[in-house]
């Protein structure tokens, strides 16, 4: 799952950057990996690729802002 994410976010957002710049603790926002159009793309990413449903209150920070807390909101969904 975490390379996935990880994998989605460097092919998707990160073009023309190192992929080594992005460690799982990363603050993708202030990082400038990704901006508000950005976490719409992810979500649908998040949802079809992990059979979830992300609620508009789930579209927060401690979620979705780094592939840590990307993996923890999606282990929590499913469990």
């Amino acid at each position: 799952m975490r390379d996935q994410i990880k994998g989605f976010i460097i092919n998707n957002f990160m073009m023309g950057r190192n992929p080594e710049e992005l460690a799982d603790s990363d603050s993708l926002l202030n990082k400038g990996i990704i901006d508000s159009t950005g976490v719409l793309e992810l979500v649908g990413f998040l949802e079809e690729s992990f059979n979830i449903q992300v609620e508009d209150a789930e579209l927060v920070p401690e979620n979705l802002d780094s592939v840590n807390n990307l993996v923890n909101y999606i282990e929590k969904k499913r469990a």
